[in-house]
């Protein structure tokens, strides 16, 4: 198993339980404790734990900004898995919206081969990854934000404030039953609330890494969301809430 394969494992295990041990882990992965200390000094370094002693825990501050580059090495399998789930559910004849972000980009690589769709976007990326396919493609205007190959800003605003679209498939980085869904930029925040105005059915794409996680910029209450559409790690109480409020609930 490669580095960072083991490392989405440990992030996945300690997303479930909250906390982790590293003698226990080191058991798990026939390792040394030392090559896992160094797993969870990486995993620290990007903001997702914090190291204690004999282990560490789930850290439940604010989500740090990371670079698309370091999202799309996280749970890579879940979010094909994902985004395929959600390429499922698009129609002939659908305009869709794909927020930017890794697990969106997923479902651009699964629906390259649709015809009869529109596609609107915020992600240069995901414009580039579609641009050779029979889709039509309208991208937002705006500011590049290098950390995500997003746009942001007035103009990407003004683009969503005068379209509809069937459905938004939006990726966040927290989603929390008391803060909602957010994201570390406050502008990319904005974006995605312009977004969800514009689209009659709004469908949550995220790991379930996601869960109790909150960051800096707001984008809805949970319950603005119509489906999830997560992995099966996914811990049973969340599901039940998830329920309560009425949404609808694909596991990947």
């Amino acid at each position: 198993m490669l580095n960072e394969e083991r490392r989405q494992t440990i992030l996945a295990i300690i997303s479930q339980n909250k906390k982790i041990r590293v003698k226990q882990i080191a058991r798990k992965f026939g390792i040394s404790e030392v090559t896992i200390r160094k797993d969870l000094e990486a995993l620290e370094k990007r903001g997702f734990l914090t190291r204690v002693h004999g282990g560490a825990i789930l850290n439940n501050r604010s989500v740090p900004d990371l670079a698309l580059t370091e999202k799309e090495n996280i749970n890579p399998e879940f979010k094909k898995r994902i985004g395929k789930k959600a390429a499922d559910i698009i129609e002939e004849g659908n305009v869709i919206i794909l927020d930017s972000g890794s697990t969106t980009l997923q479902i651009a690589h699964q629906i390259k081969f649709h015809k009869n769709i529109t596609v609107i976007t915020n992600a240069v990326n995901i414009a580039a990854e579609l641009a050779a396919s029979d889709i039509q493609i309208i991208l937002t205007g705006g500011t590049v934000r290098e950390m995500s190959f997003s746009l942001v800003g007035p103009f990407a605003e003004a683009t969503l404030a005068n379209i509809t679209a069937d459905k938004l498939f939006l990726g966040v980085d927290g989603i929390h039953f008391k803060y909602g869904l957010t994201t570390p930029n406050v502008f990319e925040a904005r974006v995605n609330q312009m977004m969800i105005a514009s689209a009659a059915e709004v469908v949550l794409v995220a790991d379930s890494s996601k869960f109790g996680r909150r960051s800096l910029g707001f984008i809805a209450p949970v319950n603005r969301v119509h489906t999830v559409i997560t992995d099966d790690l996914l811990k049973p109480s969340d599901a039940k809430q998830l329920k309560e409020m009425d949404i609808h609930l694909v596991l990947a």
